[in-house]
C-alpha cells in the first residue's frame, strides 16, 4: 500500500507564476518555509526568511533548496504573483484529504476584513474575505475574496458552490439571509439556518408576529419544538431558550425561499451583576422541527468566530498585517488558515494555540507531529 501523501503533495500542481528564465527557488519550497515560519510564528515576509535561514539544515531533510533560503523580496513577489483560485483550490483539496465532514456538520459561513491591508495611495479598500469554518471538525474548508466594490452577498454563493456540502448544516448571519443563498445551499444538498433580522423588514416583523401568536396560544395545527440551554460562569448566568416551529403556509407557499420548511427564536436571558438583560433572535431554516438540532446550529455558527476570526487576529495578528502587494494579502490569509486548521488538528499537548507555535518553533520533532511528516 502506497504511503499516504504529505501535506506538499496537496500543492505540487500548483501553477508557478514566475518565468521559467532566472528561476532559481523552487514553489513548493517557498510554500513549504512559508509555512513551516507561520506555524512557528512568523507574521511577515522578512520572518519567513529569518525562520529559513535559522532552520535550513532541518529543512533540507525534505526540502531541495537548490539554491538555499530565498530572500523576504522574493518570498513577497511570489504571493504578490500566485493565483489566489488556483491555490485555494489546492487548499480546499487538502482539507478533503485529511478530514470528512459527517452527517449534519455544522457549516458556518461568514466574513472578515484583513483591516490593515488598505492602501490609501492607491485607493486600495482593506481585503475582505468569506470563509467556510466546519464547527466540529474545527476546519477552515475554504474562502473567497470579496471583490472590491461589492459584500459578501454575491462572494458567499461562489463559496458554496466550491465545497463538498452533502448532509451538512449551513449557518449564516443576517447579511447573508438571502433567498439566492438559501438555493445555493439547497442545490449543494445541504441545510441552513439563516439569522432574520431588520434588513428584511416586513419577513422579520411576519415571523415575530407568528412566534407571538405561538407563544400567546393563538395558532393550531403547527408542529412546534423547544430546547432550553443554562451556562454559568464568571458571576454571569446565561438562560437559552430555543423554539422551532413549522413555517406558515404564507412563507412557504409562493416557494421564494427554497426549501425553507420551520421558522425559529432563540431568547437569551442574561444577568450579570444584577442586571438582566433579553435578546431575541429570529430564523429562517430548512430542518425540520428538531429544537435540539436547531439550538446546535445556532449555537455552533458562533464558532466561526470565536475559534476562527478571533484566533486570527488574536494569535496570528491577520489585522496588524500590512502586506497588500498583488495578491499576497489573500494568499497569507489563506496560509494562516491553514497553519489555524494544522494546529486545531494537533492534540497532543493541552496548550493553547498561541502557545502550541511556540512550542513548533522550539521543538522540531513538535513541528514535525504537526505537519504530519
Amino acid at each position: 500500500m502506497p504511503p499516504p501523501p504529505s501535506i506538499w503533495d496537496y500543492f505540487s500542481d500548483l501553477p508557478d507564476p514566475r518565468r521559467s528564465q532566472g528561476r532559481r527557488h523552487k514553489l513548493i519550497d517557498i510554500l513549504a518555509i512559508s509555512l513551516c515560519a507561520v506555524l512557528c510564528g512568523a507574521d511577515d515576509f522578512t520572518e519567513v526568511e529569518a525562520f529559513g535561514e535559522t532552520r535550513e539544515a532541518w529543512l533540507r531533510q525534505f526540502l531541495e533548496l537548490p539554491h538555499g533560503i530565498p530572500s523576504h523580496d522574493t518570498f513577497g513577489r511570489v504571493f504578490a504573483a500566485l493565483d489566489p483560485a488556483a491555490f485555494g483550490r489546492c487548499f480546499m483539496s487538502w482539507v478533503r484529504g485529511v478530514a470528512e465532514l459527517s452527517e449534519g456538520a455544522i457549516v458556518a459561513i461568514d466574513g472578515k476584513a484583513v483591516r490593515r491591508s488598505y492602501d490609501a495611495a492607491r485607493d486600495c479598500p482593506a481585503l475582505k474575505l468569506v470563509s467556510a469554518w466546519a464547527q466540529q471538525n474545527r476546519l477552515t474548508l475554504g474562502q473567497v475574496k470579496v471583490a472590491a466594490g461589492s459584500n459578501e452577498i454575491t462572494a458567499v454563493p461562489e463559496l458554496l458552490h466550491s465545497l463538498a456540502l452533502q448532509g451538512c448544516v449551513v449557518t449564516a448571519d443576517a447579511l447573508n439571509c438571502q433567498k439566492e443563498i438559501a438555493a445555493a445551499v439547497r442545490r449543494r444538498g445541504a441545510d441552513y439556518v439563516l439569522a432574520l433580522k431588520g434588513n428584511h423588514g416586513s419577513l422579520h416583523e411576519r415571523v415575530a408576529g407568528f412566534f407571538s401568536a405561538v407563544q400567546g396560544g393563538r395558532t393550531h395545527g403547527f408542529t412546534v419544538g423547544a430546547h432550553r440551554s443554562v451556562e454559568k460562569e464568571h458571576g454571569r448566568i446565561e438562560e437559552r431558550r430555543f423554539w422551532q416551529v413549522q413555517a406558515p403556509a404564507d412563507l412557504t407557499e409562493a416557494g421564494e425561499w427554497v426549501g425553507l420548511q420551520t421558522v425559529g427564536l432563540c431568547e437569551a436571558v442574561r444577568e450579570l451583576d444584577g442586571a438582566v438583560s433579553l435578546n431575541r433572535r429570529y430564523y429562517l431554516s430548512s430542518l425540520p422541527v428538531e429544537a435540539v438540532k436547531f439550538a446546535e446550529a445556532v449555537r455552533g455558527h458562533w464558532a466561526v468566530e470565536n475559534s476562527c476570526h478571533w484566533v486570527l487576529d488574536v494569535v496570528f495578528r491577520e489585522d496588524d498585517s500590512r502586506v497588500r502587494a498583488g495578491q499576497a494579502a489573500e494568499n497569507l490569509a489563506l496560509l494562516r488558515r491553514m497553519v489555524n486548521n494544522l494546529l486545531q488538528h494537533e492534540r497532543s499537548v493541552k496548550l493553547g494555540l498561541k502557545a502550541k507555535r511556540l512550542k513548533a518553533a522550539l521543538d522540531e520533532n513538535y513541528l514535525l507531529k504537526v505537519l504530519h511528516l
